[in-house]
């Protein structure tokens, strides 16, 4: 705000929330890459804690769509984009696991201490409904049938 302020010039800032899709880092540590990885291994999907933490998983391609939006209109004010249906971490693992195939199951590990990892996270994208009249397109499962075929690719399996 403070560069479209000073420079008066046309800028948009996106608010990103959790982004997964084809070509995610393997090693990157978050639920998604982690779940689908151990699924298609076929081992127990590790859960920190009781699986109740939530979170909203946004397809890549409705990120890109969404920032796109943004990019052709004129709002300077923070946007976020992001999906708001919300998940939790536990159900997660049994879409990931049902998607897949992996009849392993999950195994509960003691929760990691993390000050800064909420327990709800989902975003409200409320502003880009009525601003940008965008939402995501796809929802959980087709975005990881997306997304499963590069790690396929990328683990040689």
């Amino acid at each position: 705000m403070a560069y479209h302020r000073y420079h008066n010039i046309n800028t948009g800032i996106v608010r990103i929330f959790n982004t997964y899709g084809p070509r995610m880092r393997l090693d990157d540590g978050r639920a998604i890459p982690n779940f689908i990885q151990q699924a298609l291994n076929h081992q127990k999907l590790t859960i920190y804690g009781d699986g109740s933490q939530t979170r909203s998983f946004c397809f890549v391609d409705d990120l890109i769509d969404g920032i796109i939006k943004l990019l052709n209109s004129e709002e300077h004010n923070p946007v976020n984009i992001g999906n708001p249906d919300e998940i939790t971490i536990k159900d997660l693992a049994k879409v990931v696991n049902d998607v897949i195939g992996n009849k392993k199951g999950v195994e509960f590990l003691e929760g990691k201490v993390a000050g800064d990892d909420p327990m709800r996270r989902r975003p409200d994208i409320s502003r880009a409904l009525s601003i940008l009249k965008w939402e995501p397109k796809l929802n959980l499962h087709q975005g990881l049938e997306k997304t499963i075929p590069y790690f396929l690719e990328k683990l040689k399996l």
